[in-house]
């Protein structure tokens, strides 16, 4: 199997990290998407099993860590765990494309420090915290309770900025896809 990169992406929720990922992957036909596994519920209907996540169970998810078939995996929510499968980023390989990730902030440096010099690791964050908050109330997707504990969380995560390659300010978006997209351009060269 031919070994490609690695392009992780990490940052707060909020921060516009999925946004920019699926803008690089439409320009980027020979980059693939690494489908994180998680166990954490379906958001509605507009998420499909092996599209948007690999859903397992709790004791799914706990069989394939003792089975050593995680790059990486964290507990990110009580009772939600996420992870990247081996045979996720086989397959991409496999096919000869480079694997993308958007993961967050634990999860992104763990695969930086297991891919080392075949990855770049990409800090995503925005101008201040309000934009997060808003970001995160807009999505209508969190409670007041889910709000703080994400806002709370993302506090935190941005203490690891230093971790990553390099950091990518999401304030006007244009400039973030085009700042992206030659960060990758030139990783790949």
């Amino acid at each position: 199997m031919q070994k490609g990169k690695a392009i992780i992406f990490s940052a707060p929720s909020g921060s516009g990290k999925t946004t920019i990922v699926k803008h690089i992957l439409s320009q980027f036909p020979n980059i693939e998407f690494s489908i994180s596994a998680s166990t954490r519920d379906r958001r509605g209907r507009s998420e499909t099993n092996g599209k948007d996540y690999h859903f397992l169970t709790p004791e799914e998810f706990k069989n394939k860590i003792d089975n050593n078939e995680f790059i990486e995996w964290e507990e990110v929510y009580e009772g939600n765990f996420y992870g990247t499968l081996k045979s996720e980023i086989e397959r991409i390989w496999e096919k000869g494309h480079h694997v993308i990730f958007d993961v967050d902030v634990k999860g992104g440096i763990s695969l930086k420090e297991y891919f080392g010099n075949d990855a770049i690791s990409i800090f995503v964050k925005v101008v201040d915290e309000s934009v997060l908050a808003e970001r995160l109330k807009d999505r209508g997707t969190e409670d007041e309770a889910s709000l703080s504990r994400r806002l709370y969380k993302a506090k935190f995560e941005m203490s690891f900025e230093n971790k990553f390659d390099v950091t990518l300010v999401n304030d006007k978006l244009e400039d973030s896809f085009e700042n992206a997209k030659k960060l990758i351009s030139d990783f790949l060269k």
